[in-house]
């Protein structure tokens, strides 16, 4: 039997966006098993931190300290210069609401932190977290980091319906810009709001690829590749060796592995792949890092495993899949404000180049065009 996801999920969106809340309630209990209130209380706020132990605290507290330090490098400053007596650049201002889907299938306070840290870092002030429930509650450690980053708007939606709120405005007010991961229902359903909201990017199967040469240990390449195959049946991984042993002891559990004569090929067939991560653990990897065109993101050496990256290592984890690295990159603070352009011309510079305009105008036929830049003496 063929399943047309597109046509699926148009459905679902458009008997959402024509039925409002109750549609959203219906796709809820059919697939959440859900039929409470949406909207987590304080109640609920409370018992979820008072269920967190103090050591997992001081984790999560680590963890955002070392995202904020190294995101917070990211915020571009406004951008403005003087020329001929004109003012001239841009500036910058954070998007007004946005979304945060959490998948719900295992819980996952890092992706939240990942995507709320730098947007707070950004100014945005208003933010609503969706996440599937389980058994009618939300896992109190998304709640906890929620909680943690000033966050009290968190719904318990999933699936198509809760992007369809998001987008539409149905039981919250309308976001500007979705972002997180989620199933492909998530994403198709991403993918036809975009326009109506901002999206992130539309997030696939998890990826690595390893460019190892002889130096590298076999035990650590084995189990960087396995990391990302647990992910699911539909992730990949793989390597990139100049190793005929290296390559013989990876060749198992779903590993695709590509035997090189040189690791300038290794490089090569990497920027084809476009992986979303990417280890370099060769003798000297930062000698390979200027061959590298396409990657969501690189880690050098032994000691920089993807699962580091994805937890604690303060970069961030929200990356292109699907070769998607050939055009698109990693989240950061950037994502989430608008460069907005400002000018302020002085006379003498408009009277002395208007010529510019006027003769352009009239190329392409825009007489008003021309009248506005004419008026003026």
């Amino acid at each position: 039997m063929d399943f047309d996801l597109e046509s699926y999920v148009s459905g679902i969106l458009r008997d959402i966006r024509e039925r409002g809340i109750e549609a959203v309630k219906e796709y809820s209990k059919r697939f959440d098993g859900f039929e409470g209130p949406f909207r987590v209380s304080e109640e609920e706020f409370r018992e979820a931190e008072e269920v967190i132990p103090e050591k997992d605290r001081e984790i999560i507290e680590r963890t955002i300290k070392r995202l904020w330090d190294y995101h917070e490098r990211q915020k571009p400053k406004d951008e403005l210069f003087i020329k001929n007596g004109s003012l001239y650049g841009l500036i910058y201002r954070p998007i007004g609401r946005i979304g945060i889907y959490v998948p719900g299938g295992k819980p996952l306070p890092s992706t939240l932190m990942m995507v709320a840290v730098p947007a707070k870092i950004a100014g945005v002030k208003k933010i609503a977290v969706t996440i599937p429930p389980k058994d009618g509650k939300v896992n109190p450690y998304v709640l906890y980091v929620a909680r943690r980053l000033g966050i009290s708007e968190v719904y318990k939606l999933g699936g198509v319906q809760a992007i369809g709120a998001m987008a539409y405005g149905i039981g919250m007010k309308k976001v500007d810009k979705i972002f997180g991961p989620g199933n492909r229902f998530v994403n198709e359903a991403k993918r036809q709001v975009f326009g109506v909201v901002g999206i992130d990017s539309l997030a696939g199967p998890s990826e690595i690829a390893v460019i190892a040469d002889g130096s590298a240990d076999k035990g650590y390449v084995l189990a960087d590749l396995l990391s990302q195959l647990e992910h699911g049946k539909d992730s990949r991984a793989w390597l990139l060796t100049t190793s005929e042993e290296l390559a013989e002891y990876c060749s198992r559990g779903g590993v695709e592995v590509i035997l090189c004569e040189t690791l300038e090929e290794c490089a090569g067939n990497v920027n084809e792949i476009a992986p979303e991560h990417l280890e370099i653990i060769t003798e000297n990897p930062m000698g390979i890092v200027g061959l590298i065109e396409n990657a969501g993101a690189i880690y050098l050496g032994p000691y920089t495993p993807v699962p580091s990256a994805d937890y604690f290592l303060g970069v961030n984890h929200v990356l292109p899949t699907g070769g998607t690295a050939r055009f698109g990159g990693v989240l950061t603070v950037i994502d989430f404000l608008k460069p907005i352009t400002l000018a302020m011309v002085s006379r003498e510079e408009f009277l002395a180049e208007r010529e510019l305009g006027l003769r352009l105008a009239e190329i392409e036929g825009m007489e008003l065009h021309r009248r506005s830049m004419e008026v003026r003496k």
